[in-house]
Formats: structure tokens, sequence, C-alpha cells
């Protein structure tokens, strides 16, 4: 079992075998969750760079308007083509 303890500046030291199990590099960042039993450390996943376009791009769009199911669909459509 390993164990660490806590600094004066109120930091951990994660041990090295945890950190490289679990692929976690410098500057991963965590979610910090109290629980019953103590703390839990939850990596927080890097969200992905994007544009000003692909964030304000739909602001300016004019066409017609869209249902709700309409626009689920094209965000499903999209997810798809950006994972192959």
């Amino acid at each position: 079992m390993d164990t660490t303890r806590l600094s004066s500046k109120g930091q951990v030291v994660l041990p090295s075998a945890v950190r490289a199990s679990r692929k976690w590099a410098p500057g991963t960042r965590f979610e910090v969750v109290e629980t019953a039993e103590g703390v839990l450390l939850r990596p927080l996943k890097p969200v992905p760079p994007t544009s000003v376009d692909e964030v304000f791009g739909m602001a300016r769009y004019r066409g017609p308007k869209r249902s709700l199911a309409d626009m689920d669909a094209a965000v499903r459509t999209e997810a798809r083509r950006r994972r192959r």
C-alpha cells in the first residue's frame, strides 16, 4: 500500500506507480469530490480547442426555423463525422 502526506501548502503527491498506471501527466486537472469514505480525484477531460467560427458560427444563421429534433439529428451527424 502506497502512502503520501499533505504538505504545508496543501499539496498531495500521488505515488509515481499510480500516475503511471493511469497515464496522468504533469498538469492533469482533477475534479475533487467529497465522499463518505474520503476524497475522490476524478480527472477532467480536456476541452478540445475550438475556433470562434465553431462557437458562434450559427449565431448569424438566417435560414428556415428548425425543430429541436432537427437540431439533435444535426448534432449527432456532425459528432459521427468528427469521430471518423
